[in-house]
């Protein structure tokens, strides 16, 4: 486990879809270095809090990473993350590698080298080149993971990443996961109905 200086400070959140009762509630928390797990059942609002970790949703309360403040440097805040929505379209119409492209833009700290070993472990040599949209569900996750799992970002967002991976695929995310565990200055936060028992956690945050 790594302990070290809390790198997202979220604090007194307040949300609630329209008609629906509120998912956050004056709701605070730190996330530091290393791996974070957000753990609870379908419906408990995992996917809802790294949108709005992602500041993807406007909510009351305040969010301020690695010292940007999400209302008042909203730039300098998302340029601090990567986070990519598993229902999204929006990468449907480019290739894997267009797709890498977008995600790692502004990214000085991207290991290229990184990324090239993590195409080769998740078998996506021959498809890396493909419209996302020719590719299975369990494809376009593994370009985004490995763009994530590449990335020097102060701020990983992951929303339930095994979903479609194959056996060797989970074995080399947890492998990956474990490696950024000993972080000293970056921060993952894992949305999982799932325990996660292969990597170090920094924290477990239980969403029920």
């Amino acid at each position: 486990m790594n302990i070290g200086r809390p790198l997202l400070h979220i604090e007194k959140l307040n949300f609630a879809y329209p008609g629906e009762p509120p998912l956050l509630r004056d709701w605070s928390a730190s996330i530091g270095p290393g791996v974070t797990q957000l753990f609870g059942d379908t419906g408990s609002g995992k996917s809802t809090l790294l949108r709005v970790m992602a500041g993807g949703l406007k909510v009351r309360g305040r969010l301020v990473l690695c010292g940007a403040d999400l209302d008042t440097a909203r730039e300098a805040y998302l340029q601090n993350l990567l986070y990519v929505d598993p229902g999204t379209d929006r990468f449907d119409q480019v290739t894997g590698h267009a797709c890498t492209e977008t995600l790692r833009a502004g990214d000085a700290g991207f290991d290229a080298a990184r990324w090239q070993a993590l195409v080769g472990t998740f078998n996506l040599a021959e498809h890396i080149a493909k419209p996302m949209y020719m590719l299975s569900t369990g494809s376009k996750r593994k370009v985004w993971l490995a763009a994530a799992l590449a990335s020097g970002r102060r701020l990983i967002l992951l929303d339930e990443p095994t979903g479609g991976l194959d056996g060797p695929s989970v074995r080399a995310l947890w492998a990956s996961l474990g490696a950024l565990a000993e972080s000293a200055d970056r921060a993952v936060v894992v949305a999982s109905s799932e325990r996660i028992e292969r990597v170090p956690l920094a924290a477990t945050i239980d969403l029920i």
